[in-house]
């Protein structure tokens, strides 16, 4: 299938880039640095903005799912999120797109944030609060969208291997645990439900088993 990965120099996107080629798909990759992008028969490379609605339709158009994992180093006052948030609901609508649309969060936004244990209430009002209040009003944006959207929330990211050990939550309660996970966990998961989508219009956390 043909998947577009925006965000997709860094982090879960280079993982998620990875891991796509690897289950043989065509990857339209969008990045405002891609140098770091392998070079690869199935991954065409886009130099852009997730910001940038030509950018964006460009990345989109032709494919038949979408996994959006845009980050920020900038931790006071963004608004990245919500802005693209924006952007994306205007081009899918432009396009009709129909496919799903698998957007990576976090554990602490929206709703989640009534479930985070001390410790990251404290990480997350210290250091992310602005970020994490951005992405909720992401997924508040999106979620009035027509998209066929879906929250990936994963716990603390960490940079080991892939393990294939992990859960999907989509419905939390009371003392639920997410632990760390490995962003190439979160790019096989996030593979996995673009090919075949079980959570669509769900919040889903994503935590080690």
């Amino acid at each position: 299938m043909k998947i577009a990965i925006i965000g997709a120099s860094a982090g879960i996107g280079a993982e998620t880039v990875k891991a796509a080629l690897k289950r043989g798909h065509l990857i339209k990759g969008l990045s405002r640095n891609i140098t770091s992008l392998p070079e690869h028969k199935s991954l065409t490379k886009i130099t852009g903005t997730a910001l940038s609605a030509d950018d964006l339709k460009k990345a989109i158009a032709g494919t038949d799912a979408v996994i959006v994992t845009v980050g920020t180093k900038k931790k006071k006052g963004t608004t990245l999120f919500s802005n693209l948030a924006k952007t994306l609901s205007m081009v899918t609508s432009e396009l009709d797109y129909k496919g799903p649309v698998i957007i990576v969060t976090g554990f602490g936004t929206g709703e989640s944030a009534r479930y985070l244990t001390f410790f990251l209430r404290l990480v997350i009002n210290l250091f992310l609060k602005d970020q994490y209040k951005d992405k909720t009003r992401l997924e508040e944006i999106i979620a009035e969208s027509p998209m066929n959207w879906e929250f990936v929330k994963p716990g603390m990211l960490t940079n080991g291997p892939l393990t294939s050990n992990y859960k999907a939550i989509s419905n939390l309660f009371k003392g639920v645990k997410i632990n760390k996970i490995s962003r190439a966990d979160v790019a096989d998961y996030l593979i996995k439900e673009a090919e075949q989508p079980r959570y669509l219009h769900h919040h889903v956390a994503l935590t080690v088993a």
